[in-house]
């Protein structure tokens, strides 16, 4: 960890000195409450804050798990719903192409795209989406009202048995709040045309609550192209009894659509050749939308308890997106259209008993996961949102079965271990219904029709242990050990593809299943400070295989294996009741292992002497970094309030120097935003705030990557298109940095009111 620079260290004691982040660990260090003393901002986190104090009991399995209450979520200032999952530490979320598509993740050495190997869940239905048109996982939280959370779980590593499928790196599971005491609206108003009306009220309806939520928000941003973003959202909860002992129903509906500008080239911009604020290709942008019908069923009696969740998704997305301007396609350009259409249907079951053996108290738990996903995606080329060839167009069925089953023994009151494992079936089927008289055509003008040799079906199983000992309390402390095996499962197209849609080559198959392991080693305390909260965890992962199916090109990318470990410092200072801070910093180092034939083998080709001198090699060399993988991740907040009068918060987020290549030959710099909120709350119930986003005006990235591209003022660009430049010169382009810039500073100004029925 030698490379970590001085910024990177100030970022560290930064988050450091403001102490704070957790809010999990008491003296009572196994169990705790999900709430803190910071008052209510909204009644929505005043109903959040009643259920949590009443119902929520969590007990802690690993150093690195935290729990947050809703009122904790809403304290802070975020710019957008994905921004609000930062309050797990270690996490940074961020968007590169719009408002409507899902956030990019950053967590534990890991630049997770949308959503590989982090796990989100809501009410128990999964976010992210398997097989995906846009890329493996892919987890769009953009429908969520963050007013409604009652908790928010985060967890890390592979290390508890009933967490399956892309939560490796971490997991993220939320609850919405079953009841509110009192209705409320919420209008919004800021700086680049930022709008959003927000009103939420409970009724008492055949002796359950009925929850109803509608919310609408508008957005252009400072881009020469608005996004004219367009969202609506709405949820419908009748429940009953408690999340322990009731049942509820829930319906959700969610529509969005937007334009984008996506990541532009670096040298475009500092060669005054297009403004920092603007874009390659106007018309990129997509819609989105979800509807969702959910139920909950739970019943504790005694010893017992027991939880049963079933849903039912309907989800779309059209993408388009032109990341490489005029590489592929030098006249038309190379936008390309993604599309996924899907049907998802899951019931989640567990049941958790208590006992006794040999003296012994044990607590012994067995769960069961299901899921099917009928799905309808494919892959388009574009000009100005007009498909003109069809490179991908697939059904795909995919369902899978998870059995987990963990028990814990508290053999003193100072130790206690528990032992899991989890079981997991896979099983899919592709058929290609790619069209030969819409495929796209080689140089000879013959279409490349692969869909005959890109069906099949396939299959898989895994099982995964899962261990892990907790000593103490002694002196306020704890001592966490854990251990446990983990999985992804991959695109399974590419489980199947045998001919590249993009030439119609040879390509290997990838497995469906990719086996992961961890362990962490981590103490938390109470001890070093009257109203400080630590703790410390050191952590280690493996990832047998970085294989992937690109959704952006319609084939399958070569990938090794990896390591990632590091070392997370979580902080929460309370010291009175008005005051709270927070802080954390999460140092990773993330390499893969082995090496890179194919990369090796393209690097040279790029050196030939009819290739040398046009530059591309640079950036092309085999090397062990992994791509966008951050090596610090910090956070520092200060939240000043009480149940009324003046309130207040400041939000510090850093996000590292990344390595965007494998060789390191390009990188991101590092980002440091500060968000400020200031307000007054009313005892009937108004509440006025404002928000101040990115008030340093930093002029770093939001993201940044490293890849190859043309523009039409490259010089490259009329080599290629007259064919004077090597082809594997003009298949790379231009290499370098594309990004897209950090928004400028903006204010948002809040009012909250009780609503008058």
């Amino acid at each position: 960890m030698t490379g970590w620079r001085v910024g990177e260290i100030s970022a560290l004691a930064l988050a450091v000195a403001l102490f704070g982040a957790d809010a999990v660990a008491q003296e009572s260090l196994p169990d705790i409450d999900i709430g803190a003393p910071i008052a209510a901002a909204t009644p929505a986190a005043a109903a959040a804050r009643a259920e949590d104090a009443q119902k929520a009991k969590v007990r802690v399995e690993a150093a690195s798990e935290t729990v947050f209450s809703g009122q904790q979520v809403n304290a802070v200032p975020f710019a957008r719903p994905g921004e609000a999952l930062e309050i797990v530490p270690g996490l940074s979320v961020t968007q590169h192409s719009g408002e409507g598509k899902a956030n990019q993740y950053f967590l534990r050495g890991f630049q997770l795209d949308h959503g590989t190997d982090f796990s989100l869940t809501l009410d128990g239905m999964p976010i992210n989406m398997r097989t995906h048109g846009h890329g493996q996982g892919y987890a769009d939280a953009n429908f969520l009202i963050p007013e409604l959370l009652s908790s928010v779980v985060g967890r890390k590593g592979p290390y508890y048995a009933d967490k399956g499928d892309f939560s490796s790196a971490g997991s993220v599971d939320m609850q919405y709040i079953d009841k509110l005491d009192h209705g409320f609206f919420r209008a919004t108003g800021g700086s680049f045309a930022y709008g959003r009306l927000l009103g939420a009220k409970s009724f008492e309806v055949n002796g359950g609550n009925l929850l109803t939520a509608i919310e609408s928000s508008i957005y252009n941003g400072p881009w020469t192209r608005p996004d004219e973003m367009r969202k609506i959202n709405s949820v419908l909860r009748w429940s009953r009894g408690t999340q322990e002992d009731g049942v509820s129903i829930t319906a959700m509906a969610y529509a969005n659509r937007w334009f984008s500008t996506d990541q532009i080239p670096s040298r475009a911009v500092y060669g005054g050749i297009m403004p920092l604020w603007g874009n390659v290709d106007s018309t990129d942008g997509g819609d989105a939308s979800r509807f969702s019908l959910s139920a909950r069923w739970s019943q504790t009696e005694g010893a017992h308890s027991s939880r049963v969740e079933a849903y039912a998704i309907r989800s779309t997305l059209d993408l388009y997106n032109n990341f490489t301007y005029f590489l592929s396609h030098p006249d038309l350009g190379d936008q390309f259209r993604q599309f996924d259409r899907r049907t998802v249907l899951g019931v989640n079951a567990q049941h958790a008993y208590k006992y006794e053996l040999a003296g012994l108290p044990i607590e012994s738990r067995i769960g069961l996961e299901s899921r099917y996903d009928n799905i309808r995606l494919g892959l388009q080329d574009s000009w100005r949102r007009q498909p003109y060839d069809t490179i991908t167009n697939s059904h795909v069925a995919e369902g899978s079965v998870g059995l987990w089953t963990d028990t814990t023994v508290r053999f003193t009151p100072w130790l206690r271990a528990t032992g899991g494992v989890r079981f997991d079936y896979f099983a899919a089927s592709v058929g290609s219904l790619q069209d030969p008289l819409s495929a796209p055509k080689d140089e000879n003008g013959a279409p490349i029709w692969t869909g005959p040799w890109n069906s099949g079906s396939k299959s898989a199983t895994m099982g995964s242990p899962k261990v892990g000992v907790v000593i103490g309390p002694f002196e306020q402390t704890e001592l966490f050990l854990n251990f446990g095996e983990g999985l992804h499962s991959t695109d399974v197209r590419g489980t199947v593809t045998r001919l590249s849609p993009a030439d119609g080559s040879s390509v290997a198959t990838i497995p469906l299943l990719v086996k992961q392991r961890g362990a962490e080693i981590g103490v938390r305390t109470t001890r070093l400070l009257e109203g400080l909260e630590s703790s410390v965890a050191l952590w280690w992962l493996n990832n047998d295989s970085e294989n992937q199916f690109e959704g952006d090109s319609g084939s399958t990318s070569f990938g090794r294996p990896s390591r990632r470990y590091g070392i997370e410092i979580i902080n929460h200072y309370t010291p009175a009741s008005w005051l709270r801070m927070e802080g954390s910093v999460s140092l990773s180092h993330a390499r893969f292992r082995g090496v890179d034939q194919q990369q090796a083998l393209a690097w040279i080709d790029l050196l030939s002497p009819d290739a040398i001198g046009y530059g591309t090699y640079v950036g092309n060399a085999p090397g062990n970094y992994i791509p966008d993988s951050p090596n610090i991740v910090a956070m520092g907040q200060i939240e000043v309030g009480e149940a009324t009068g003046p309130f207040a918060a400041l939000r510090y987020r850093y996000l590292g120097e990344r390595p965007l290549t494998e060789d390191g030959a390009f990188k991101s710099p590092a980002t440091g935003t500060l968000n400020l909120r200031a307000g007054y709350r009313f005892d009937n119930g108004w509440s006025i705030q404002a928000d101040a986003f990115n008030v340093t005006n930093s002029r770093s990235d939001m993201i940044t990557y490293g890849y190859g591209s043309l523009i039409p003022s490259d010089p490259l660009y009329g080599l290629c298109k007259a064919g004077v430049a090597p082809s594997n010169v003009c298949s790379v382009g231009v290499m370098g940095r594309h990004f897209k810039p950090m928004e400028p500073p903006a204010v948002r100004v809040s009012i909250t009111g009780p609503l008058p029925f």
